[in-house]
């Protein structure tokens, strides 16, 4: 936990934030490393904790999901402050970053019940860091809360809002809390 503090700290992660949501996100955080990294990793093998390595903001690891949920949140936040709707997108044609988070997203029952049948939640926090990395992608190339067509707008902002629950459910099937600031 303070490791997670003081990595979050350097990286301005923390920044604006009360004494009391800066412990809480620091727990969420370091416990949320901890026990991704414990996770992430077939049961099967062996493996060699490194606590720098686990709070690590960028690859495969708890922080790193963590904060893509909390981005997520941050637009879906910004979206509702500006009276941003999420409903009428049904004309809407996908594009192919789109289509790409839809398939992922659509993966999630299935990665669940696989993860169930071999006993290996790895599958599931494998999924999970596939699938934020698939949303950083569509993010970086998609513009979401600045798109000028409001029926695109709407739909990136639902597809947001899926891999936020998507995110959300696959992390507490891990017993893993997720911000929704950072």
């Amino acid at each position: 936990v303070s490791t997670a503090r003081s990595v979050s700290a350097e990286l301005g992660k923390l920044d604006g934030l009360t004494d009391e949501e800066v412990a809480r996100i620091s727990e969420m955080v370091g416990l949320g490393a901890l026990k991704y990294f414990l996770l992430k990793v077939d049961p099967r093998k062996n493996i060699t904790f490194n606590p720098k390595e686990s709070i690590d903001f960028n690859g495969n690891t708890g922080p790193f999901i963590q904060y893509t949920y909390a981005r997520i949140c941050s637009v879906l936040r910004k979206a509702e402050e500006e009276g941003m709707a999420i409903g009428n997108y049904a004309d809407v044609t996908p594009g192919e970053r789109e289509i790409t988070l839809i398939q992922s997203l659509a993966d999630f029952p299935a990665t669940v019940q696989a993860a169930g049948q071999s006993y290996s939640p790895a599958l599931i926090a494998n999924y999970i860091y596939d699938l934020v990395k698939t949303y950083n992608q569509f993010y970086h190339d998609c513009s979401i809360l600045k798109e000028s067509d409001e029926a695109v707008r709407s739909f990136r902002l639902e597809l947001s809002r899926q891999t936020a629950r998507v995110v959300k459910t696959g992390m507490a099937l891990l017993g893993i809390e997720v911000p929704e600031r950072m």
